[in-house]
Formats: structure tokens, sequence, C-alpha cells
């Protein structure tokens, strides 16, 4: 069924772009999700895809993006990691199911010159450069230091190199970006992988048909793990 013929009430299921879309995959297909084949065809301009099952389509979004169409209902069910949860922090999301694709940690860094006379306990006031600003905020008021902070959306790494502040909060996987651009690791904020999300309004609209796929996605997880 072409993308523009799906039924007005399909679910609609938002999808990272990305990395995480590739770990994703085969999770759809033990789920019993096959799309279009422009999906997999990295080169297409569309956003929009049908999917084998007549009533489910799926977007295709930036990560952020994700917990926005699900919070306010343009998309049904989303994948998106904890970290985009975190930092939008919307009532409106419910997280049923944790993935366990996508593992990394988010971090603050500073470049490792610093690491001889700084003193992270000692901190009361910083500068830092992420696209995580209220994480940010959050993590470092609960011990008592200002965070300000300066609004990056990629190439954080550059911030310290460059004058902007002298530390990021991030994302780190293998940590070897970070290697590279002369930082290191000194606080570990949160562990994260992604989740399976719902909009809490058409859960209590469509249970039997959300439940019905939140089940389909624990035994992908379950099949990929076993």
């Amino acid at each position: 069924m072409p993308a523009d013929t799906q039924t007005d009430d399909a679910l609609v299921l938002a999808l990272p772009k990305g990395r995480i879309l590739k770990e994703l995959r085969p999770l759809l297909s033990h789920a019993g999700i096959e799309p279009e084949a422009d999906f997999d065809n990295e080169h297409s301009r569309l956003l929009r895809f049908a999917t084998n099952v007549p009533n489910l389509s799926i977007i295709r979004v930036r990560s952020f993006d994700v917990a926005t169409f699900v919070a306010f209902g343009a998309a049904h069910l989303g994948v998106a990691g904890n970290d985009v949860l975190m930092e939008f922090d919307y009532p409106e999301i419910y997280a049923p199911l944790d993935l366990g694709i996508g593992a990394c940690r988010l971090s603050v860094a500073e470049p490792a010159a610093m690491l001889e006379t700084d003193d992270p306990t000692r901190w009361s006031h910083v500068r830092v450069a992420t696209k995580y600003p209220e994480v940010t905020r959050r993590h470092f008021a609960a011990r008592g230091v200002q965070a300000e902070c300066v609004k990056l959306n990629g190439a954080m790494e550059l911030a310290p190199t460059l004058g902007l502040c002298r530390r990021i909060v991030d994302l780190v996987s293998t940590g070897s970006t970070l290697k590279a651009n002369g930082l290191v690791e000194v606080e570990h904020i949160a562990d994260v992988t992604s989740r399976l999300i719902v909009n809490r309004a058409a859960f209590k609209t469509r249970p039997e048909e959300i439940s019905d796929w939140i089940e389909r996605f624990r035994g992908a997880v379950h099949a990929a793990q076993a």
C-alpha cells in the first residue's frame, strides 16, 4: 500500500534516523513490521512509509523530534533514547519498554590538560556546551552547582578548543571522539538506551491495539537477546 493511501485512523510509529535505526531494524522484523522498500533506501526523500500492516505507518524523523511527535499525538508510538526523554520530560509520554539498543552514556567532559588542576567537587559555576540544557542544569543543580548552558546541536567537542566554554555534556559511546579532540570524561550523568514510547491519550483510546504492539516489541527484544 503506498504511503499516501494509509487510512486516517492508522497508527503512526515514529522512528529516529541514523545509527539507532540500523540497530532497530531487526526488532521491527521480529515484531512483524516490514516497511515499504523505500524505507531502506538511504537516498529516499520520503518521510512516511507504509508497512505490511494495513493500519500501521512509519515516519522517520530526527531523534529529538520523535518525542515531540509522540507527545503531541502526531504519532501514537515511537522509539527514543532516554536522553531525549529526560531532556523534554513530556508528561504525555509513557515509556513501557527498554529496547536495549543504542547503549551509550551521557557525560561531562573537559580538556585532558585541565585534569591535573581541576577538582569537580569544588565547582560552583560552570559554563557548558550541550544539546541537553535541561538535563545539564538539573544534574548540576542537584550538586549545588550553577550551570550556564550554551546550546549546540553538534560538534560539541570543538567548544573547549575554540574557547566557547571549558566543558561539554554529550553522549559518549566508545570515547574515541573525545580522545581525538583532547577531551576526557570527568562525570557520568546517565546511562542511555532506546525506549519504546507511547502517547498516553492514544493508549487510553486505543488500548488493545497499542498494548498488542508493546507486547510484540517485548517479544522482539526477548528474541534478540536469546
